[in-house]
């Protein structure tokens, strides 16, 4: 099960609207106005957008109130920053084998260039380079596709060559030459691992995928590896081949764990020294016991361990200082078991909380009252810690893409037993929302009546649907005794049918009445404006992301345009979503909000079987039909239209840097900057953070 959102918010909103808490003397209304103030002042001040290159556009973030924390809260996120950025390397490693000889190699060029900085080669050379630093490696960070240079093998090697050999990852004895013989069929045969994650149900997942997760290992191998360590009587089990890669050894396999004395000890070991520097600066007794116990997991590489972290995490509910630090979505992982680094360090926003904890607080009421068939509805949900974070550090599978709301933890039982934590990156959204514009809005959106409810009240609508995905939809429903992890059951589908079982739950109430009741939304306009986006982005925009021919293969993508497609589909007889094809240009054009609304519910209830029950035949029935094949025509007219509009399609951030001040030996304070350069941040962590070993 996956439980990260990513979807950046490609309309803003200019009129957010007044909602009221019922919680608080303060009212929604004067929340929203504060943050409003707040948010254009220091627009006047911040630099958002920092450059563009390729598909990506680089943006920046700031925290808010960093400077009023106290000097405990400062060192604490300066040592849990640290301890994220001592793990990227994993991240790299994870992606693909020879990610970071390539990225060594690029980044000796890159320090040591003495050249003409304006000449077109380097250039191309550059944004080759800022492409990899941006996606982990040589493949798309979500396409997964392996892209490749713009200029010659001859002048790539004659960069290489031109470069200080003493800090390219030659082996023992080899020759500049020679090294550049080994490497550049890496980088431009297009045979070579051509794709990160491949989804193609009709080949061998494994062989067709890059990632590092296994070698000589083939996929119906490692499915029956796995298949003997299940134990469907076990109620509280682990999530079986979470942290290791699976090999083939002298006939054998076998399982190297990522663990201090294992695989990645090196930067293990790292992010371990600042966890325990953590640990002596904790807020609370809860937040040093999840801490301990985190360390204790990377000790010893059991999944029990790191059940007994997650346990001690969601534990933790009164902290302003919180981290995500681990092995934690299975994204990158064609079987869905093997799980990608990651941290995303933050502090508490109390008061855009407080919309989000209102939420939580009526959970039982939205599962009591869903479409779900009653044996599949919890009777009593538990632990829902609901919050508005703004991020301080993020790094590995966080970085520099990074999602707006997360719930975790993953493992079923324990959110089913002790709850779950939900968050909502405030920061990061608004960093979005202040470099987007309304040019995708014109251009695909049907008149001048959607176009304003759009751009009037979507940018709420973003906020409420992420909420409403993460702290109800993936705290919702229940699994059938004797099932099974979902991972288990539904395989590669299972991240998929996760995310849109929990992106319904979100759609079906944000058409609610009971949200303007709580007074977190003014008026169901806001649940009209996030249908509209729904079904546009699903069915159109998100194709501006894919090459032309492509199908679809990212959980979320797959997720999206299955439910917007399964409900045009549903929903034909009575005309309920209408495709209208004017000057050329094609649009979906919503016409009964209400009975699109019980097409969710529908859908919703179905996934939620699928999951309940394990169908896997169900599941991949829905994403293969709905979620994967493309409209060639419809493609080809998106990424035309799009591409007039001279924007990234993909966004990413450049992180904050912290400094401890020092006297004495001892930190005294501790400053935040916010960097400019994507480059000088990505080659100081490369200085500062590599400690893994390229692979030759």
């Amino acid at each position: 099960m996956t439980t990260k959102l990513f979807i950046v918010p490609i309309s803003v909103a200019l009129v957010l609207g007044a909602c009221k808490s019922n919680q608080s003397d303060i009212t929604s209304q004067e929340v929203v106005a504060k943050q409003d103030t707040m948010m254009k002042d220091s627009a006047e001040a911040f630099e958002y957008v920092s450059e563009q290159f390729a598909d990506l556009r680089i943006l920046r973030y700031e925290v808010p109130g960093f400077d009023q924390l106290s000097l405990q809260q400062k060192e604490l996120l300066y040592y849990l920053s640290e301890a994220a950025l001592c793990g990227r390397d994993i991240m790299w490693d994870q992606n693909y084998k020879f990610n970071l000889t390539i990225r060594k190699t690029i980044d000796a060029i890159a320090e040591s260039y003495k050249g003409d900085v304006n000449n077109e080669d380097y250039k191309k050379f550059m944004v080759y380079a800022k492409r990899v630093w941006f996606s982990r490696g040589i493949h798309h960070h979500y396409g997964s596709e392996k892209f490749f240079p713009e200029l010659s093998q001859e002048i790539f090697a004659q960069f290489i060559s031109n470069a200080d050999a003493s800090k390219l990852p030659l082996n023992a004895g080899e020759s500049v030459k020679d090294f550049t013989t080994r490497l550049l069929p890496i980088i431009y045969d297009p045979k070579i691992a051509p794709k990160k994650v491949s989804l193609d149900s009709k080949k061998d997942l494994i062989l067709n995928s890059a990632v590092n997760f296994y070698e000589g290992v083939n996929q119906q191998e490692a499915i029956a590896f796995y298949e003997k360590m299940v134990d469907k009587k076990d109620t509280t089990p682990v999530m079986i081949g979470l942290n290791s890669k699976l090999v083939k050894e002298n006939g054998v396999i076998v399982e190297k764990v990522w663990k201090v004395g294992g695989m990645y000890t090196q930067a293990i070991e790292k992010i371990v020294y600042w966890l325990e520097k953590a640990i002596t600066v904790a807020e609370n007794a809860e937040q040093k016991d999840a801490l301990q116990k985190l360390v204790k997991f990377y000790k010893s590489g059991s999944l029990k361990d790191f059940d007994e972290y997650n346990i001690a995490w969601v534990k933790d509910t009164q902290s302003a200082i919180d981290v995500t630090n681990g092995f934690i979505e299975v994204y990158e992982d064609p079987l869905g078991k093997k799980a990608t680094f990651e941290s995303v360090v933050s502090v508490r926003d109390f008061e855009a909380s407080k919309r989000i904890a209102m939420i939580g607080a009526n959970a039982q009421w939205f599962e009591d009252n869903s479409t779900l068939f009653p044996e599949h509805k919890k009777k009593n949900v538990k632990g829902i810690s609901a919050k508005v974070i703004n991020a301080v550090m993020e790094s590995g599978d966080a970085a520099p893409s990074t999602p707006i709301g997360i719930n975790l933890p993953n493992n079923e039982w324990i959110r089913e037993t002790h709850g779950s934590k939900s968050v909502n990156l405030g920061n990061i959204v608004e960093a979005y929302e202040k470099a987007a514009g309304g040019s995708v809005v014109n251009e695909f959106y049907y008149n001048d009546a959607i176009k304003k409810n759009v751009l009037d009240y979507a940018g709420l609508a973003d906020k409420l649907h992420t909420d409403m995905h993460e702290v109800i939809g993936h705290a919702s429903g229940q699994i059938e005794p004797g099932i099974g992890q979902p991972h288990e059951t539904l395989k590669n589908y299972a991240s998929a049918l996760e995310e849109g079982r929990a992106d319904l739950v979100a759609l079906y109430y944000l058409m609610d009445q009971k949200l303007v009741d709580l007074g977190v939304m003014p008026s169901l306009e806001y649940g009209k404006a996030s249908y509209d986006e729904y079904i546009t982005k699903g069915l159109m925009v998100q194709l501006s992301r894919l090459k032309l021919g492509d199908n679809i293969e990212e959980a979320h993508m797959r997720n999206r345009q299955m439910i917007a497609k399964w409900a045009f589909e549903k929903g034909q007889k009575e005309n309920v979503i209408e495709k209208k094809v004017e000057n050329g240009k094609t649009f979906f054009v919503i016409n009964d909000y209400l009975k699109l609304r019980v097409l969710f519910g529908e859908l919703l209830k179905e996934l939620q079987r699928i999951k309940s029950q394990g169908d896997y035949k169900a599941g991949k029935a829905l994403i293969e039909n709905y979620g994967v094949k493309v409209d060639l025509a419809l493609h080809k007219e998106v990424l035309e239209r799009y591409t007039k509009l001279s924007m990234a399609p993909y966004q990413g951030f450049i992180q904050p840097k912290l400094t401890p001040v020092m006297k004495d030996g001892k930190i005294v304070d501790v400053k935040i900057e916010y960097p400019k350069s994507f480059t000088e941040q990505m080659l100081e962590y490369s200085k500062n953070y590599s400690f893994l070993p390229a692979i030759n």
